[in-house]
C-alpha cells in the first residue's frame, strides 16, 4: 500500500474535529499513491479524502490551495481544499502538511473512446483558459533542465538501445529549450492522467491530484494529457482520439503557429520526463510497498513518437 506514514483512529479523530463535519465513520489508506499519502475519509457529513504531503518543500502548499481555489470559482469539480472552523485550510499532522478536500464522485477510466477523450480536452481547456490571464507562478520541480540534468546522470546506466534513445531526445530539447519557454502559458495539471480524472459513464465528474501544477507552457500539459488518453496498448497514438481530444480543446482555445510547429517535439518532451521520474521512482522504491509505474512504458512511447501523423487543429 502506498501509505508512507500510517494513521492512528484517534489521530484522526483530533484532527478532523475543528471541521465541524461530525464523527469519523470510517477510513482507508489509498493504494494508488507514489508520492503523498491519501486516505479516504468518511464522515457524519460526506466522504473526503486526507492528504499528507510526503515530497515537495512545503512552501510550493499555498500555491496548490490557491490554483485549486481559483479552479473552483470557475465552476471545475477539483479538490479543493477545506477549511476549519476558524478558516484554516493549511494544517499538519503526524508532522506533514495535511489537506482535506471533498471526495469526487466516480471512477478511473482504463479504455477511454472518443467521447471521453472529448471531456479531458474540454477539461484541460478549462483548466488553461481559467489562469491564462493571470497564471499563478510556480515553477515545475521537474521541467526541462532538470530532465537534462537528470537524463545526463541516467543515461550511463542505461543498456545500448535506451541510451540512443534518451541522447538524441535529450540534445533536442536542449536545442529547443527556449522556444519551449516562449510558448503560451498558464497554469497546468502536469499529470492529467487517466487515473486522475473521474467519470459517470461517460461524463466527466472530476479531476483530481494537481500536486505537479505549476505555471508552464500549456502545450506541455497537453502533450502529457494526449501521451495518456490517446496511446493504445503498444503505445502508439490512437489518431481518431487524439483528434477528439485536440479539437474540443481546440474550441476553448485556439492553437498558435508556434504551438503548431512543436507539437511532435512536446509529445517527445513528455515521454522524457515520465521515463526519467519513473526510472528514479524504481531506483528510489526498490524493494519497498510502493506502486511504481514501469518506466519502459515512456521509453516504447518516445520511440513511437519519432514521427507523429496527428497535428494540431486550427493552428493560426
Amino acid at each position: 500500500m502506498s501509505v508512507f506514514t500510517p494513521l492512528t483512529r484517534a489521530e484522526l479523530e483530533t484532527f478532523l474535529a475543528p471541521y465541524g463535519l461530525g464523527r469519523l465513520r470510517d477510513f482507508q489508506g489509498i493504494a494508488a499513491g507514489t508520492e503523498n499519502s491519501n486516505f479516504f475519509i468518511s464522515l457524519e457529513q460526506g466522504e473526503y479524502v486526507l492528504t499528507l504531503v510526503e515530497r515537495g518543500p512545503s512552501q510550493d502548499l499555498p500555491f496548490f490551495i490557491e490554483l485549486l481555489d481559483v479552479l473552483h470559482d470557475a465552476q471545475l469539480s477539483v479538490p479543493y481544499a477545506l477549511r476549519t472552523t476558524d478558516g484554516v485550510a493549511l494544517r499538519t499532522l503526524a508532522g506533514k502538511p495535511a489537506l482535506l478536500q471533498p471526495r469526487l464522485d466516480g471512477r478511473h477510466v482504463q479504455a477511454p473512446n472518443n467521447q471521453h477523450c472529448v471531456q479531458v480536452g474540454e477539461l484541460l481547456g478549462h483548466i488553461h483558459t481559467a489562469t491564462l490571464d493571470a497564471p499563478l507562478v510556480r515553477r515545475t520541480d521537474r521541467g526541462l533542465d532538470w530532465m537534462l540534468e537528470e537524463g545526463e546522470k541516467l543515461v550511463t546506466g542505461l543498456d545500448a538501445a535506451a541510451a540512443a534513445l534518451l541522447r538524441p531526445a535529450l540534445a533536442e530539447i536542449q536545442a529547443h529549450h527556449a522556444q519551449i519557454l516562449a510558448l503560451p502559458q498558464a497554469n497546468l495539471h502536469g499529470d492529467l492522467f487517466r487515473d486522475n480524472v473521474m467519470f459517470e459513464g461517460t461524463h466527466l465528474t472530476g479531476v483530481i491530484d494537481f500536486y505537479n501544477a505549476c505555471s508552464g507552457p500549456m502545450l506541455y500539459d497537453l502533450a502529457i494529457t494526449v501521451n495518456d488518453w490517446c496511446s493504445d496498448e503498444q503505445g502508439a497514438l490512437d489518431a481518431p482520439r487524439a483528434r477528439a481530444l485536440l479539437g474540443a480543446y481546440a474550441a476553448l482555445r485556439p492553437f498558435t503557429a508556434a504551438e503548431a510547429q512543436l507539437w511532435p517535439l512536446m509529445l517527445r518532451v513528455a515521454c522524457v520526463r515520465f521515463w526519467l521520474s519513473r526510472l528514479i521512482a524504481a531506483q528510489s522504491f526498490a524493494g519497498m510497498d510502493v506502486l511504481i509505474h514501469d518506466p519502459k512504458e515512456f521509453q516504447d512511447r518516445l520511440g513511437l513518437r519519432q514521427k507523429v501523423g496527428v497535428a494540431l487543429p486550427f493552428a493560426f
